[in-house]
């Protein structure tokens, strides 16, 4: 059976679905042991979804005021103690529970809180250390590079080319974006690291683009909906 690279899905069981791809990232909520057990006897990689700088739970201290105006995570201080070992935490645990690596989101924080750069290369690093995951995979932090791909094993570059616009539209980006873009993957495709294209379509002609762009500049695709429920 010829496997496909990459799937995200945050839905839960698909078991033989998710069998056709050599990794994927999933929702550690959704996954007991057996079932990443029968992935990896399988030959599927399977990565446990993290986010570094928003948290969904309840009020805590580490966090700010301020929230994720699409999702409604609250942003937080990424350097605060417990934010880090909370973190690690969910790491450990999702290791522990079975993941055969990690998916470290919501990195690109350097246009609001720019301070924040230093602690959150501190906390990918203290996961690398404590949770010892096979496998650290990076959604997007450019404004963490050089230092970043020292320190996990890919990048996903997220709506590299195509997009969710709202709840119910998509499209590609505009030419100014896309070129954009573009200059990101040549830094990323100069570094020794796997580099992936996430893009967001509901038709078939968006992901065809999205697929073709994606391969002009040496990257492996997956295409899916804004919640990431199609796989």
């Amino acid at each position: 059976m010829t496997r496909e690279p990459i799937a995200f899905y945050y839905g839960a069981g698909e078991l033989e679905r998710l069998s056709r791809f050599d990794k994927v990232v999933l929702q550690p909520d959704f996954y007991g042991r057996q079932e990443l057990d029968l992935l990896r006897e399988r030959g599927v990689q399977t990565l446990g979804y993290l986010s570094l700088t928003e948290d969904v739970g309840p009020p805590a201290p580490w966090q700010r005021e301020e929230r994720n105006p699409d999702w409604g995570g609250a942003f937080v201080y990424t350097g605060h103690p417990g934010w880090v070992a909370h973190v690690v935490g969910q790491a450990t645990s999702a290791m522990a529970g079975g993941f055969s690596g990690l998916f470290l989101d919501t990195l690109n924080i350097e246009f609001n809180y720019p301070e924040d750069l230093p602690h959150l290369l501190y906390l990918i690093a203290a996961i690398r250390e404590e949770a010892k995951p096979d496998y650290l995979l990076a959604n997007r932090g450019f404004g963490l590079l050089p230092q970043l791909a020292d320190l996990v094993d890919g990048i996903l570059f997220e709506s590299f080319s195509a997009r969710w616009v709202d709840t119910e539209s998509y499209g590609p980006w505009p030419d100014d974006v896309l070129e954009v873009h573009a200059e990101y993957a040549e830094r990323l495709l100069g570094m020794d690291i796997d580099v992936y294209a996430l893009d967001y379509a509901e038709d078939e002609e968006l992901a065809e683009f999205a697929y073709r762009r994606a391969q002009e500049f040496g990257m492996l695709c997956f295409v899916t909906d804004r919640v990431l429920s199609k796989i």
